[in-house]
């Protein structure tokens, strides 16, 4: 048999799909997941998902007019065989990385991206404000809208009210239910298909509506009954009832890697006249077509730079424990002494940390999957009956919950521990999972503690001093990555609420930092110390309640006070500020500048060329301390061999 001639390279734009046959689409196919196999290898990124949805992505593009007809992908996690396709292929290989493709769907990247995409469980309400507005402005021919959302995305409630918004609006909506992990299905095969593509086909669809037109001239009890059976004869035959009763007119499941299967009932689904949204489930799996993805525990969910012929992972050198990794010993330290405590995650585990806790303590350990706001609440409800709760939610997730924290946790005083990983700048995951905000938004919260160590033994204390807080809510915050290398204790120590502490002692310069920018801080000491300025370095280890009894003795003894946080304006820097103006230390001449991010969202990058980015570094501490000195000439050309931590 001559070999097949190469398709890929001929498709530039999604267009370019639609004049070939099934049997090319499936070879198309087969070529779209090795080069995305490919691609990941080299860049690193979300394999598992994008390979389960090839098919899915191919049959979508070869039916639909994308970019007219509207395609919103959920999470963005399982985008990259539609980024290949839709005119970024010759970018692919900088994918998540500086200056390239993002990991995400992004509106200013193409104009196949409709909607920004990466937390989950967004699509089907962007979905439904696509379609009502094409409805308001009479569009013809009418563009289709079609969210893809998986089954994980499914588990929270933001999903829910979507749907049940859009069944009852009236507004065309096909919703593409990618069912890789929950089994929600009956067994998929020849059956499931046949029933599939004749409730979507043409024919069925307009018996069905003129059974409905009939109906309508039973009396009205007679016609709720013929309705409610109609759809339930069809829930018993799929496995859709709930999807009905939300007012979906649900068609499935299909095999999401068989063309056959997806090519005609996406051809029905498209040619649909009716106005009622539609929900077609397909059954995928993650990792499909690569055999070290599909025996993974995970399925290859988020990788390194990887062996394509053996799968094996590339290792970074042997390093310090992760944050992750020492807040997941510190809790186990602090449960083993108090049976109160739990842990409850949003299904994030195993990236909390909370996998290690669950092993030590399954029946303590909660994931309640995506829904942080159940999360929350749910933790509040443990905390009334005196458990200790602590909830351990990446800090760019926790703003889902931001009312919950507020209403259900803050104004009763409840002692929920919130433990914020990856907070800071993250990397190559980029500004959608950057938890820059969180000083902000809950230091300005009432009775509110807020922690931030500066390394991982302060970690190690911070645990330690949430578990004994039993009177009020809690927080701590830490970065991504690794810790700088300190011997760990088997306990953390609890510190005294509102309390920092002097690193290094000095008289010209002031620097109060907090987290881990306090080695830049050190850094920034050591270059001014040699220009002849005496800088003290102070860790602030507490946003809320502020140690205000340092902040006066700093600003007394000290030309300059500069502080530095790795949030947005707004956070510690003024908070400081605030209490710095009440107490009139302005008036007596001190030259204050608070370091924050700058008011833009920072792209992905690395963590380091970040803070670069952002003014963060050690060298741009001396630059402000050299200019509030009044030595503005020298403060261009401070010391370029400084280094920049690498949290």
């Amino acid at each position: 048999m001559p070999p097949r001639t190469p398709l890929l390279d001929r498709v530039k734009i999604p267009a370019d799909l639609r004049n070939l046959s099934a049997e090319q689409l499936r070879q198309l196919a087969d070529e779209l997941r090795a080069e995305t196999i490919d691609t990941v290898s080299v860049t690193g990124g979300h394999l598992g998902a994008s390979l389960g949805v090839v098919e899915l992505t191919v049959a979508i593009h070869a039916v639909f007019d994308t970019p007219r007809d509207r395609l919103i992908w959920d999470v963005g996690h399982q985008t990259y065989p539609h980024k290949i396709l839709t005119g970024r292929r010759d970018r692919i290989r900088t994918l998540r990385q500086p200056g390239g493709l993002s990991g995400f769907t992004r509106r200013s990247e193409s104009e196949y991206d409709p909607f920004g995409a990466a937390h989950s469980s967004t699509s089907i309400s962007a979905g439904l404000g696509m379609a009502v507005a094409r409805d308001l402005k009479g569009e013809t021919p009418q563009r289709n809208v079609i969210a893809v959302i998986g089954d994980g995305a499914m588990s929270a409630g933001m999903a829910y009210e979507a749907m049940n918004n859009a069944g009852a609006s009236k507004s065309r909506l096909i919703v593409i239910l990618n069912d890789n992990d929950m089994s929600i299905a009956p067994p998929v095969g020849a059956m499931s298909a046949y029933l599939s593509r004749l409730i979507s086909s043409r024919s069925f669809l307009s018996l069905r509506d003129f059974a409905v037109r009939m109906a309508k001239r039973f009396p009205r009890q007679l016609e709720r009954t013929a309705k409610r059976a109609e759809e339930y004869a069809r829930g018993i035959l799929t496995g859709g009832t709930l999807f009905e009763e939300l007012g979906f007119y649900y068609v499935g499941p299909i095999d999401g890697h068989n063309l056959d299967h997806l090519l005609p009932v996406l051809r029905n689904l498209r040619d649909f006249e009716g106005d009622e949204p539609i929900l077609l489930h397909v059954v995928t799996q993650k990792g499909k077509g690569y055999a070290p993805a599909e025996a993974s525990g995970d399925k290859y969910h988020a990788v390194s730079k990887f062996n394509v012929i053996t799968g094996e992972q590339a290792k970074a050198p042997p390093g310090p424990p992760s944050y992750t990794k020492v807040f997941a010993k510190a809790l186990i330290a602090e449960a083993e002494a108090n049976p109160a405590i739990v842990a409850i995650t949003a299904a994030m585990p195993s990236g909390t940390g909370l996998d290690a806790f669950g092993n030590k303590f399954p029946a303590r350990t909660f994931d309640v999957g995506i829904a942080e706001q159940h999360a929350v609440t749910f933790a509040a409800g443990m905390a009334t009956e005196g458990m200790a709760p602590f909830c351990a939610i990446y800090s760019t997730f926790l703003q889902r919950a931001y009312d919950q924290v507020i209403h259900d946790v803050a104004i009763q005083s409840l002692p929920v521990r919130f433990a914020m990983d990856r907070a800071g700048l993250v990397g190559a995951d980029g500004a959608t999972h950057a938890g820059v905000f969180d000083l902000a938004y809950l230091g300005c919260l009432p009775g509110m503690v807020v922690m931030a160590p500066s390394d991982e033994a302060e970690l190690m204390d911070c645990v330690a001093t949430a578990a004994i807080i039993d009177d009020r809510p809690s927080a701590f915050r830490y970065p991504r990555g690794e810790g700088i290398g300190l011997e760990l204790p088997a306990r953390g120590t609890p510190w005294q609420i509102g309390r920092g502490r002097i690193v290094r002692e000095g008289s010209s310069v002031a620097i109060l930092a907090l987290g881990p920018r306090v080695y830049d801080a050190l850094k920034a000491a050591d270059e001014l110390a040699a220009r002849g300025f005496s800088t003290t370095v102070a860790d602030a280890r507490f946003m809320k309640p502020l140690d205000t009894g340092l902040i006066d003795q700093l600003a007394r003894h000290h030309e300059v006070l500069i502080t530095i946080e790795d949030g947005v304006a707004g956070g510690f820097g003024a908070a400081v500020a605030h209490h710095l103006a009440w107490t009139g230390a302005f008036d007596h001449g001190l030259r204050f500048r608070p370091m924050a991010l700058p008011d833009r969202f920072i792209d992905h990058n690395s963590p380091a060329a970040q803070l670069i980015e952002a003014g963060l570094t050690a060298k741009d501490i001396v630059s402000h301390a050299l200019t509030a000195l009044g030595h503005a000439e020298i403060a261009g050309n401070t010391h370029s061999s400084i280094a920049i931590p690498a949290q």
